[in-house]
């Protein structure tokens, strides 16, 4: 069922979380009792019944992630780590449609999440910690995959609106046409937000065309996915938690700012399955982005232009001779990007108007895996996996090299370098074990390892008279141990993890890209579930601590053994609820933010907060529901993100208490 689906799903009890199965720790079908690793999702039940305003308000459901929500639809990701921006802040996650990058490798944008219809998804898997073994680069901290419907799934067709307050609305729709061998499902969202902001607001649009394909051996799934969005963007407010103060926090700093983005994928999922016990997958795929978006988050505020266009093809061969199960694989992927940016006006003979940059990357991804898979005993398995991965930029300048400024002007801020070819060879492990200690309870342990090769912005894009960076592929080591199970109603995992990251690419206080940095990250995350009747509850939890493990030069003064700026050592969620079996249900949700530190020193600190949010809904008949939610019951004063940067608090605000309300009907 889609996301607007009927209500009266939602009163039905949903099946053990131990029949769940996923497809993302293993890039092939398995029951999560076998999986070595954590695992978490969000079904298509939940998706309905959050209806989110932004992401974040359904990944908040996720242990050991959090989706810090900037104005409009922007936002960061953090997922076993702080929230990380800047250099080496970008390409930390693997995040997917349907197992396919939603960008290319090199050309990540923090914000690619708005790329995916995660609204109208099937189901959304999140694999914390490294997952380069499956997935090759980028998947360093973490994966996020949208998973799309299947149009056999899927009976009926349907419509929706939602209206909340500053002019916000959203349609939704789904067409649904099925025969014995052929599958058809287009549905999509258009949405309209006027912003709680001064001159803010957003319209955004999203499209999915499936044809899917199933005749004995072969299975054909075709995807066409589509999205844009306009948005005028507001900036953050300065000043020391100014975001209690009502006559201040919703004034926009920035009205000038806008985002413009649009994005499109096409791929094939071509299965052949001989016998249940070989199968061969190859995917081809097509990927085009275009953004365009004015700096707000910087004084002298330039145009960037970015865009990348992509073709590749992942392929997959898995066969399982009963105790052993063996996958293997190779993935290519072709790409061109293209990047400028351009001032308008002098900021300062060093902040020059004029173009910046200007410059084209094409990039080769060419990367074998193997995993082999053995049940050692009745109760154990065990599972190893290795990926090898080959990363070519040729960059090309379209510009002088050298610096932007006028001739004689000294830290010239931006450092255009000659044409180049780099390249990255890159290894990656995974090792784990599943052991049960009866038919619901699982005990889990891996050691699995994470890179991310360096992105085209923080190679290229240079400053302050830096003419070459010499970056090394970010890695990670991570160990985890985890219980995994289910008593009756009760369901729980439980995992302690502990990370240790090498070559942390950041900029340091002479504004240089380098990679000689050093983190930590560990930590225990739990998530819960009871279902007694018609009653349930949830939760999830994490508790962390993310420190420099050297003293990189993002201060003046020594930061080795300081907590990470914007890293929470605890946050997560409880919700409590009712559902009936004609449709009607409650749900109370509780999302706790821990306080973090603002900045390397641990100077400036946020409070963190606890908000409330209501939702319920009836089913008025078989084809027509209505639903309700309420965020932010209490009215609470807080902000989404804090930051503390050029000598100022600066927040981005969250909202207050709002009403939206939804009608659907399917036909």
């Amino acid at each position: 069922m889609l996301a607007l689906a009927s209500l009266s799903g939602l009163g039905q009890t949903q099946e053990p979380s131990t029949d769940k199965i996923t497809v993302t720790a293993t890039r092939a079908s398995n029951n999560v009792m076998d999986i070595g690793s954590n695992i978490s999702w969000l079904d298509d039940e939940s998706l309905r019944l959050i209806e989110q305003q932004h992401i974040n308000q359904a990944l908040v459901r996720i242990p050991g992630g959090w989706i810090s929500r900037g104005n409009g639809q922007e936002h960061l990701t953090a997922i076993r780590s702080p929230v990380l921006t800047g250099s080496g802040g970008c390409g930390a996650f693997f995040i997917a449609q349907d197992g396919i990058s939603l960008r290319a490798p090199g050309f990540c944008n923090v914000n690619q999440l708005f790329d995916a219809n995660t609204e109208q998804a099937s189901s959304i898997e999140v694999l914390r910690g490294p997952a380069s073994t499956m997935y090759g680069s980028n998947a360093e901290h973490g994966v996020i995959n949208v998973l799309t419907p299947n149009p056999f799934d899927t009976a009926q067709s349907s419509l929706s609106l939602s209206i909340g307050p500053h002019d916000y609305s959203r349609g939704m729709f789904s067409l649904s046409k099925n025969s014995e061998l052929h599958g058809f499902l287009l549905y999509g969202n258009v949405t309209k937000d006027g912003g709680y902001l001064h001159d803010s607001g957003f319209e955004q649009q999203k499209i999915n065309l499936i044809h899917q394909y199933q005749d004995g051996k072969w299975q054909v799934k075709n995807v066409l996915a589509a999205t844009n969005i306009n948005q005028e963007t507001a900036g953050f407010i300065s000043g020391f938690e100014v975001y209690k103060d009502s006559a201040i926090k919703r004034q926009n700093p920035n009205p000038e700012a806008f985002r413009d983005s649009q994005s499109m994928r096409i791929y094939s999922q071509i299965s052949y399955v001989e016998n249940d016990s070989t199968s061969l997958t190859i995917t081809p795929y097509v990927r085009w982005t275009d953004m365009q978006f004015l700096q707000h988050f910087v004084p002298w505020q330039p145009l960037e232009e970015n865009s990348q266009a992509s073709v590749g093809a992942q392929l997959q061969f898995q066969k399982d001779y009963g105790d052993l199960m063996w996958l293997s694989g190779f993935d290519v992927d072709y790409s061109n990007g293209k990047l400028t940016e351009t001032q308008t006006e002098d900021f300062s003979p060093t902040l020059p108007a004029g173009i910046h940059y200007d410059y084209k990357v094409n990039a080769s991804v060419y990367s074998p895996f193997a995993q082999l898979q053995w049940s050692a005993t009745r109760l154990l398995s065990l599972s190893a996996g290795i990926r090898y991965e080959r990363t070519k930029y040729d960059y090309n300048n379209n510009l002088s090299a050298g610096s932007a400024c006028a001739l004689g002007i000294e830290n010239c801020r931006f450092t255009r370098p000659e044409d180049q070819i780099v390249d990255y060879h890159q290894w990656s492990y995974q090792i784990n074990a599943n052991y049960a200690l009866s038919n619901n309870k699982r005990l889990y342990a891996q050691y699995s390892t994470g890179y991310r090769a360096p992105q085209a912005t923080e190679l290229f894009r240079l400053q302050a008279g830096q003419t070459v960076a010499e970056l090394d592929a970010e890695n990670v080591d991570s160990v985890e141990l985890g219980l995994r199970g289910q008593a009756q109603a009760f369901f729980y995992d439980v995992t302690v993890f502990s990370m240790q990251k090498d070559n942390f690419i950041f900029q340091d206080t002479d504004r240089q890209n380098i990679s000689n940095g050093e983190t930590s990250h560990r930590g225990i995350e739990l998530a819960l579930s009871y279902q007694w009747q018609h009653f349930y509850a949830s939760a999830n939890g994490t508790f962390a601590k993310h420190r420099y493990d050297s003293n990189l030069r993002l201060s003046q003064t020594n930061i080795q053994d300081n907590e990470i700026d914007t890293a929470p050592q605890h946050m997560g969620s409880l919700q409590l609820g009712w559902r009936s079996d004609s449709g009607e249900f409650i749900e109370l949700e509780w999302v706790h933010q821990g306080n973090y530190y603002l900045d390397p020193e641990n100077s400036a600190e946020y409070r963190g907060h606890n908000l409330l949010n209501l939702r319920t809904g009836w089913a008025l008949n078989e084809r027509l529901d209505i639903s309700a939610r309420v965020t932010n019951l209490t009215d609470e004063d807080y902000a989404e993100r804090a930051d503390f940067g050029f000598g100022s608090y600066r927040y981005f605000v969250g909202e207050p208490r709002a009403v939206y309300v939804s009608v659907g009907y399917r036909y």
